[in-house]
């Protein structure tokens, strides 16, 4: 896989991010155990995350509160060093070390513009957005994630990565049915 998908799934997200009002932080989202707040925080950390874990260091433990200044700018920050670092020299065949498991950094990049892509889902169901994002992107990660999500993986919210697979409706959007895969009702 290459970083397109993921800078795909960048830029759909910065847009709904950018969308956010301030008013909306306190706000419920698709994820139960998560306000907007929440995952705004988890959003803009999580591309910190990526480039940290690709380029081979110790992501910081560190809990930031981004929802509480710039998130988008943060989020461009974080953006900008995730990229840079999948699409260094090497970086889709080192094995990158996760509290799940190695992986080589071609299929963390799947992971990775996958957690992006749905995530700025959440956030648009949750600040009354318009949520068929990127339709042949969704698609496209709905295929590739498929084949590799174990059930071992889901289970209550708060409690395992994803939540149990969901039906979604008859004429759902792409990116409706990558949620309900994912376990959201979309």
């Amino acid at each position: 896989m290459s970083v397109e998908p993921l800078q795909q799934a960048i830029r759909s997200t910065r847009a709904v991010l950018s969308g956010v009002d301030r008013e909306d932080l306190g706000a419920s989202t698709p994820c139960a155990s998560w306000t907007v707040s929440d995952l705004v925080n988890h959003i803009v950390g999580g591309q910190f995350f990526f480039a940290a874990v690709v380029n081979g260091e110790t992501p910081s433990g560190e809990r930031k509160d981004f929802a509480a200044g710039d998130f988008v700018a943060a989020f461009d920050q974080g953006s900008a060093a995730s990229v840079a670092a999948f699409g260094a020299e090497g970086a889709m065949e080192r094995i990158v070390h996760l509290p799940f498991g190695d992986l080589p950094g071609s299929m963390f990049v799947g992971i990775a513009a996958t957690d992006t892509f749905i995530h700025g889902w959440d956030l648009a169901k949750a600040t009354d957005q318009p949520s068929d994002l990127e339709p042949d992107l969704a698609a496209a990660l709905l295929s590739t994630v498929g084949p590799f999500l174990p059930d071992s993986m889901r289970g209550p919210d708060g409690e395992a990565l994803f939540g149990p697979k969901q039906e979604a409706p008859d004429g759902a959007s792409n990116a409706d049915q990558l949620a309900a895969f994912l376990g959201r009702t979309p």
